[in-house]
């Protein structure tokens, strides 16, 4: 039974979704954030433990007496959460798929650094490796993309949008987090988790079309290297939701997971990419 769980990055979109989940329960939340306002905005109870993951010293005052702790900040910060939290505290830890990108940058690289940290510790904790999450109050990849489409009457794509993604709801995100924290295991491990299944990124945008209530978009063929200058333009461009290069180059490489693992070890099985995004742009939805 759990009584308590302290988070990290509790004023984030993962970080909210998994305070309301576990309030919701009964379960005490001891959210520690950077920015007290931030978490006060949430409408959430709970007095926040303030202190920056640079700081070794307030981490390790905030973590005092943490049995089970989640981080929802980025995983680069994995070393100095281990090194402050309580020797017998286990951990849940949010990494991502972008640690295997071709395109190596330093969101990925700390995903990989944290991962490896984690594994050298020897704690009892998991790092959970999401794919694109979507759903989340606020989140930023299904809404600015329909944002894109409402302005957009065609949609240029690498490879037509041939390769694949699959993305996980806010809330199976939230459930795997939950799952973690009741089967802590012996020892250090990471397991990535991600939608039922992986679809083409051009049915994905067609899928989010639908969903939002827009037409059907017209996508075709465009050069990689065209799109990059493109989307460096979009910073220049207010009335276009900013893309950034980054983003055009993991367009053209495959995201499919196998997920037998996260159902054998989590027991979670995730809904399908159409119920997220009919859930998603649902006016009341809850998250």
């Amino acid at each position: 039974m759990i009584d308590s769980v302290h988070v990290i990055g509790a004023s984030g979109r993962s970080g909210q979704a998994l305070c309301r989940s576990l309030l919701a329960d009964g379960i005490a939340v001891i959210p520690v954030v950077r920015n007290p306002g931030r978490w006060d905005v949430t409408g959430l109870p709970g007095d926040p433990c303030v202190a920056d993951l640079r700081t070794p010293g307030a981490l390790r005052l905030a973590l005092q007496g943490a049995t089970r702790i989640v981080s929802c900040a980025h995983a680069r910060h994995t070393t100095a959460i281990i090194a402050a939290a309580p020797s017998n505290a286990s951990l849940v830890l949010l990494g991502s798929t972008r640690k295997f990108t071709r395109w190596p940058d330093a969101h990925g690289n700390g995903v990989l650094a944290g991962e490896a940290a984690l594994v050298a510790s020897g704690r009892i904790g998991v790092m959970l490796h999401p794919t694109m999450i979507y759903g989340a109050q606020g989140e930023d990849n299904v809404r600015r993309l329909a944002a894109l489409l409402r302005r957009l009457p065609v949609m240029p794509l690498p490879g037509g949008g041939r390769f694949l993604v699959q993305p996980i709801y806010q809330s199976d995100l939230t459930r795997c987090i939950r799952a973690a924290l009741e089967r802590p295991g012996d020892g250090p491990g990471s397991l990535v988790i991600a939608g039922p299944k992986a679809v083409r990124y051009d049915a994905f945008v067609r899928a989010v079309a639908s969903a939002a209530g827009l037409r059907k978009p017209f996508i075709f063929p465009f050069p990689v290297k065209l799109l990059l200058q493109a989307a460096r333009l979009t910073k220049h461009v207010t009335a276009l939701p900013r893309v950034e290069p980054e983003e055009i180059r993991r367009l053209v490489e495959d995201k499919a997971f196998d997920i037998e693992p996260m159902r054998r070890l989590l027991g979670v099985e995730p809904i399908p990419l159409e119920e997220g995004l009919a859930l998603t742009f649902t006016p009341t939805h809850e998250y």
